[in-house]
């Protein structure tokens, strides 16, 4: 591990611990015995059920996957995509943010394509991903009536702004993918231009990563796989939200019978919360969760806390068995493709 990741883990790890100490000292009067009952009347069909939907989502990305090698590799099946979808994934669950590049490196390993290229693919998943889940929460706020048992309707106008400032960065970036599509070298020319005074060196890398960009965007092939796409990545996140209610759903507690629109709230804060994460032990997405559940739904801590924790769980660390199962049978180590494919990316 190198000085710049430690550094990197240590900010991280400083900035949650204080989270936590504030959190802890907002909870003064928290019970740990009442934690652990919460914990325990959880209806374990329910749980069972917000994985299955998890693991739907995980074949969802494989179908996705398969959608974008059409152009170049179209007798690539969905199956042979979800062996390196779930290792990918349980690489970032445990290794973090060193792990991120695992899943396009195999995919390259895989369908004998070069890593570049599939890591540009992983660039113009990442928009996909934003676009569906912005489509979602904007037919969620199509109804208003749907959150108008919020507790706090000041925290509703708040994610009525964030919703609305991610469908504007999501059009810039459609726009800009579009431009890149039809006109990559042109733009990659213009970047490293634009940004030569402040460095040549840097100038170039970004020019590169525009023209890497612009030829993710070529493997959507037509009109009809951009509907594809969008369609995939639209269904997988009303998956995550359907996992995310059957889990909140499990606890027979009236606080955690959230409607299904509001829940994009808490997935909305989730997301933003593991932009902060420890290797192997999250960390801002069960703060954010915690946080949410408490604040803007008035569930009481203990409660708050055991959902939060297990939403994590099912959502981000329920991969992990599978992951490494399926590593051990191929003989792969994790560690050794998270160097490999960070050396590559």
């Amino acid at each position: 591990m190198d000085k710049k990741r430690i550094l990197a883990i240590t900010v991280v790890g400083l900035i949650l611990a204080a989270l936590v100490y504030v959190q802890v000292r907002h909870w003064q009067s928290f019970d740990w015995k009442t934690f652990w009952s919460q914990t325990g009347k959880v209806n374990p069909l329910g749980v069972l059920a917000g994985v299955a939907l998890i693991y739907f989502g995980y074949f969802l990305r494989a179908v996705r996957w398969k959608i974008f090698l059409k152009p170049v590799r179209p007798k690539v099946r969905t199956l042979d995509l979800i062996s390196p979808t779930v290792i990918g994934f349980s690489g970032l669950a445990l290794l973090g943010r060193a792990g991120e590049f695992i899943r396009p490196y195999l995919i390259a390993r895989r369908t004998d394509l070069p890593v570049s290229s599939q890591l540009a693919v992983w660039g113009v998943e990442r928009l996909f991903d934003f676009g569906g889940f912005t489509v979602l929460m904007m037919l969620a706020l199509a109804r208003p009536s749907a959150f108008a048992t919020v507790p706090h309707q000041e925290y509703y106008a708040w994610f009525r702004k964030a919703a609305f400032l991610l469908a504007a960065v999501v059009a810039v970036g459609a726009i800009a993918a579009a431009v890149m599509r039809r006109s990559g070298d042109v733009a990659a020319a213009w970047v490293e231009r634009r940004f030569a005074d402040l460095s040549s060196n840097f100038g170039h890398k970004l020019g590169e990563k525009v023209r890497e960009f612009g030829a993710g965007m070529n493997t959507i092939d037509g009109p009809i796989s951009l509907l594809s796409l969008t369609a995939v990545s639209v269904g997988m996140w009303f998956v995550i939200a359907l996992s995310y209610f059957a889990v909140s759903h499990a606890y027979a507690a009236s606080e955690l019978q959230i409607p299904l629109s509001q829940l994009f709230i808490l997935i909305l804060g989730s997301m933003l919360g593991s932009i902060l994460q420890l290797p192997g032990v999250g960390g801002g997405s069960q703060i954010a969760t915690i946080t949410i559940l408490s604040r803007v739904f008035d569930v009481k801590p203990e409660l708050a806390a055991s959902c939060g924790i297990l939403l994590w769980l099912v959502g981000f660390a329920s991969v992990i068995p599978a992951g490494l199962v399926l590593a051990h049978r191929e003989r792969l180590s994790l560690r050794k493709l998270s160097a490999e494919s960070q050396e590559a990316g």
